[in-house]
């Protein structure tokens, strides 16, 4: 709680702050927009067909994932009055973050794909976001990155055995 404090007590004070998370939050919803980039990429990008697919695959999955760890875990969200929060979700639970979880994946299949460093430019915002948002706990927002690591990688590991 204390960690959430501290990011909602400073760049979570600044309204552009809130606006751009907001926007960030409306794009990962169900994973949606990295679904889309990946549509889109398969559409134009005929040589890589396949791997803009997989981003796509990757951010549903993921996403699939953490639904399911969800509901097993059955975590609150925060619920505290020192706690502000900035947006609604379409559930009570918390662990792990969809957001986090799909973003990671997709920013590391993404950044695979293009060979530019996403993962270090998309996911510690997206992390952040859905704390200045006042949604989620850091443990639910690091587990999901982990999670979605992991979906990146076993998505990888099907794209090699695919091109064998």
């Amino acid at each position: 709680m204390r960690a959430l404090n501290i990011v909602q007590g400073t760049i979570g004070q600044y309204p552009a702050v809130i606006k751009a998370a907001r926007g960030m939050s409306h794009f990962g919803e169900h994973a949606l927009g990295w679904m889309a980039i990946g549509a889109a990429g398969a559409l134009v990008d005929k040589k890589r067909r396949r791997q803009w697919a997989g981003v796509a695959v990757g951010a549903f999955g993921s996403h699939a994932a953490s639904v399911v760890i969800k509901r097993i875990v059955r975590r609150p969200r925060p619920n505290d009055p020192s706690v502000q929060v900035n947006v609604s979700t379409p559930s009570k639970l918390s662990f792990p973050s969809s957001h986090a979880t799909s973003t990671t994946a997709a920013a590391v299949l993404l950044g695979r794909l293009t060979g530019l460093p996403l993962p270090a430019v998309l996911v510690p915002p997206m992390l952040l976001s859905r704390l200045v948002l006042g949604v989620h706990y850091p443990s639910d927002v690091l587990a999901g990155s982990a999670l979605g690591a992991a979906s990146a990688a076993a998505v990888l590991a099907a794209e090699k055995r695919l091109a064998k």
